[in-house]
């Protein structure tokens, strides 16, 4: 990586010589383009000369070490490319960018990021009288910054190996098109979000090429903690590949534009781009919705009379949940697109016939959210990259064409955002402490959130008492008060439904309110809100909640063949709370192995087991027979099942987590019946929803976490128990305890979307059934969701000590 700033400051004090300085800031209006250096194009490296093939070529991945050293040659080869290390992974590999644009921007990138820090936050243009005018200044001066991330889900190779080729064009051409997107845009160019992915798939891949598994996933989570869930953490920001991109590209860069590219299933459409379908987000600026809506819709028309066929927009993805798009509280668009998969890097053959639909389209037919019509034939990875670096292109050529609309519509956001608030309008949420707020403040802190903390005293209304010390005011009149506000107030999911009358699935979850979650208390106050600032204002450092429980036994986690995300999020909080414990493969339970010997004479016995949320299915059978290799296949299978019930007889606890339950209850024949299994969605839905339990406070298990009475429940298809007498069950119903229930007079509901909750009414949420010395702990529900859901974190750790 060289050091290339004198040089190109050089270049630009000689070239502001050469031409007057109003030429060198090109308008919409003007056709004129910047003169940019030329550079060494017979130097600058094509992709397959380091990497031995193109990317896009059949049955070819690049290993990241080969990424990185493609990237390394362009750097020194280009003057146009500044790569640089931003920190490490999960997994200690360098995780990096590449900005890319004319020598005469990489040379004055301090003076772009600080224009862009100036629009972000109006409120540094001085007087309100004269920002408008300072702000149309620094709009003919600035560029458009796009950040394209690519990679985030690692068997979506397309997109990181398209990094290259997009990269290739912008430092070796002299295109009209591309010295323009040079001249007027900063492009952020991420090769993968997930580097440790890249090698983890690509291992498997190697491995199983020409074998029966050719094209399949690897038999475990490509992020090392999270799989997939990597890309709904955008407002936790519990990762360190999260903490990365936003603590040194999105709040440094404040980009316009977040092109985030990714593949989809391959029996739909070719390629999505938004429009997103409803629902969208309430706290989601108006023109943010109008932007990605207008460069969404003109991209497709523009890729469709360019010939590509099979293009959907408002349909399957909506813009629901901040865990997926960061930008769209922070001023920038996010333009999410999704092209079809092929077996990881294998072709595959289609048949019109075989498409099926997606929510919003039928890619069998055309319609106004879809079209031209794929025919099928055969679909391969550089069909892939031809699609994504196509769309690409056309983005950044809409970002350079149109910087003064972009820049504007990113002011303008800024604007409303810090203005003063009206009488009657939402001033603000106070914030009281408690053992989980540091954590919450920790993270509005990392999301631009401004806090403040009240002088003791202060009133929350004239007659109501006074606040406790210690409590913090998150007001809206700053530049991110509408990301504070999305995850501070309560989720009212709209109630969709098809022309059938079906529920509408969300595309995530319908919840993220962090105060339910984490058990804080947070309350909304209305302008006028008169208040003094404490002397010494808060300052956030720490992580909240750090376990100082003590286990005085090895607990033991079972890790299945077929990965789950909540295994990884669980192993996470583990982690990161230092609490040991020992991974169970469906092999070790088979085997009835739930000891390890650490040293020679040694032996530790595990006293509870962790298995979590996974359907019964999956559980019991793994991958279906043939479909993967033997050795990853079978699941914990009829002898697992024995095992595990000997290790509960003869004293051990087993501890299953939201849909491991119905394991539980079919496998080990429990006097427990799941009240809304089978049931349709339009009898009972609840797609990732906050709800409310009761708590027995004299059972041990909460009376050993300082549990409340009353607590939340993250809900996710998740069993509803009723205990009954049952033919053949292997206890008897008075073995069974319920620790926590649904309310019988209250709506379970607190904060998403929930049909059918009178079913919940008075039905168990999370209990102990007794089988011989030992006992089964059922969660009707995920205690560690995600690790946001701290406010239920005591109940885990305390079943882990039974």
């Amino acid at each position: 990586m060289k050091l290339r700033t004198p040089v190109l400051l050089l270049v630009a004090v000689l070239l502001c010589f050469a031409r007057p300085a109003e030429s060198i800031q090109p308008s919409v209006q003007s056709s004129a383009l910047p003169l940019i250096a030329a550079s060494r194009l017979a130097d600058v490296p094509m992709p397959a000369k380091v990497l031995g093939f193109a990317p896009g070529d059949d049955r070819k991945l690049a290993s990241w070490s080969q990424v990185l050293e493609y990237f390394e040659q362009l750097d020194r080869a280009s003057d146009r490319v500044l790569f640089e290390t931003l920190g490490q992974t999960s997994m200690g590999k360098p995780f990096v960018m590449a900005t890319i644009s004319s020598p005469e921007n990489l040379a004055k990138l301090g003076e772009y990021k600080d224009i862009q820090a100036q629009l972000a936050n109006p409120r540094k243009l001085g007087a309100l009288a004269t920002r408008d005018r300072k702000a149309a200044e620094l709009i003919k001066r600035g560029k458009t910054i796009v950040l394209i991330t690519c990679g985030i889900h690692s068997t979506e190779v397309g997109s990181y190996l398209s990094s290259m080729l997009i990269a290739h064009r912008l430092a070796s051409s002299n295109e009209p098109e591309i010295q323009n997107i040079l001249a007027n845009t900063i492009v952020l160019l991420v090769p993968s979000l997930n580097p440790d992915g890249v090698d983890i798939v690509k291992n498997w891949y190697d491995n199983t090429l020409g074998t029966p598994y050719e094209g399949t996933d690897p038999p475990e989570l490509y992020h090392k903690y999270t799989g997939h869930d990597n890309n709904r953490d955008w407002y936790a920001f519990t990762q360190v590949e999260t903490q990365l991109t936003v603590d040194k590209i999105h709040n440094v860069w404040h980009p316009q534009i977040v092109h985030d590219i990714h593949q989809q299933g391959a029996m739909g459409a070719r390629l999505f781009l938004p429009p997103y379908m409803a629902p969208v987000e309430p706290n989601v600026p108006k023109p943010i919705i109008a932007g990605y809506t207008k460069l969404g819709n003109w991209m497709a028309q523009d890729l469709r009379a360019q010939g590509f066929a099979g293009i959907t927009t408002n349909s399957t993805y909506d813009a629901w949940t901040p865990a997926r798009a960061y930008s769209h509280y922070h001023a920038g668009v996010r333009m999410l697109s999704e092209t079809a998969s092929a077996k990881i890097a294998s072709p595959m053959t289609l048949k019109l016939t075989e498409l099926t639909s997606r929510e919003g389209y039928d890619p069998q037919k055309e319609s106004v959210t879809f079209g031209p019509v794929w025919r099928g034939g055969e679909w391969k990875l550089g069909d892939i990259t031809k699609y994504m670096t196509t769309a690409a292109f056309l983005l950044m050529r809409n970002a350079a064409e149109n910087r003064v609309e972009w820049l504007q519509r990113f002011y303008t956001i800024g604007k409303e955002a810090v203005r003063p608030r009206r009488p009657g309008e939402l001033f603000g949420f106070l914030i009281q402490p408690s053992p989980n707020s540091a954590e919450l403040l920790k993270i509005l802190d990392r999301g631009g959130v401004e806090v403040e903390e009240l002088q003791a005293g202060t009133k929350f209304k004239s007659k109501a008492p006074t606040f406790p010390e210690g409590t913090k005011l998150v007001r809206m009149d700053q530049p991110y008060g509408g990301f504070a506000k999305a995850l501070l107030e309560v989720q009212r999911y709209p109630n969709l439904r098809d022309a059938a009358g079906h529920p509408i699935p969300p595309y995530d979850v319908t919840a993220h309110t962090l105060p339910l979650l984490m058990g804080v208390d947070v309350q909304p106050v209305r302008a006028p809100f008169r208040y003094e600032k404490a002397t010494a204002q808060p300052t956030v450092s720490g992580s909240a909640g750090d376990a100082t429980d003590t286990f005085d036994r090895l607990p033991a986690l079972y890790r299945s063949s077929v990965p789950s995300h909540d295994e990884g999020w669980t192993r996470w909080i583990l982690d990161t709370r230092s609490i040991p414990y020992r991974s169970l493969s469906d092999k070790d339970i088979r085997g009835g192995i739930f000891y390890y010997k650490p040293s020679a004479g040694v032996t530790i016995k595990h006293n509870v087991i962790v298995i979590p949320d996974q359907s019964a299915r999956t559980l019991l059978e793994g991958y279906r027979a043939g479909t993967m290799p033997p050795e990853v296949s079978g699941g914990i299978g009829e002898q697992g099942v024995r095992m595990l019930q000997q290790f509960i007889e003869s004293g051990g606890t087993v501890v299953f987590l939201n849909r491991a339950s119905n394991f539980a209850i079919e496998q080990f024949k429990l006097p427990v019946r799941n009240v809304v299994a089978g049931l349709p969605r339009t009898e009972f839905y609840v797609p990732g929803s906050i709800l409310r339990i009761e708590l027995d406070t004299a059972h041990p298990l909460v009376s050993e976490s300082g549990m409340p009475k009353e607590t939340i429940a993250w809900a996710e298809d998740s069993p509803v128990f009723e205990i009954a007498e049952m033919p053949g069950a292997s206890v008897p119903a008075a073995n069974a305890t319920i620790i926590a229930s649904y309310p019988l007079d209250k709506n379970p509901l607190l904060s998403g979307w929930l049909l059918g909750g009178d079913k919940m009414k008075g039905k168990a949420a999370l209990l102990e059934v007794k089988m011989g010395e030992g006992r089964l702990i059922l969660f009707g529900f995920r205690p560690q969701y995600r690790a946001q859901s701290l406010a239920t974190y005591p109940l885990l750790f305390s079943a882990l000590k039974r």
